[in-house]
């Protein structure tokens, strides 16, 4: 993870040049602003990294030694196709069309019909053809 490391770190350099750089030319506080939280995130993630690969043990991409074969093997698990995301945004975008007009009653059938389809994925590996 340390070469994710060196990554991010870049990128907060970068950001913590660039912010001020932005404000002289422009006086724009907004998009100063969030260059600022932008490098802020970028110095976040750097000190969550460099934290997490000190106690980890080197994988094969961080070590100089490292070769190819010594990736190989299971990486983790990777779930097939889903149907049950798609019904999730339709059951959300429902719900904020029924705050949008003020239907209440509609909000209450997305409410419901997002907590049956949530539930559904959830739960999706423990019955059909991918249970495990």
């Amino acid at each position: 993870m340390k070469s994710e490391t060196w990554i991010f770190a870049i990128c907060a350099i970068f950001f913590i040049l660039v912010a001020p750089a932005y404000w002289l030319i422009t006086g724009d506080w907004t998009g100063t602003s969030a260059l600022t939280m932008t490098a802020l995130l970028a110095i976040m993630v750097t000190i969550y990294l460099g934290f997490h690969a000190k106690k980890m043990d080197p994988r094969p991409e961080d070590r100089k030694d490292g070769e190819i074969a010594d990736g190989a093997g299971e990486l983790g698990f990777f779930p097939p196709y889903s149907w049950w995301p798609l019904w999730c945004a339709l059951a959300l975008s429902t719900c904020t069309y029924a705050v949008a007009v003020a239907a209440w009653w509609l909000l209450i059938i997305g409410v419901v019909v997002g907590a049956v389809v949530l539930a559904g994925w959830i739960f999706e590996y423990y019955r059909g053809v991918h249970a495990h």
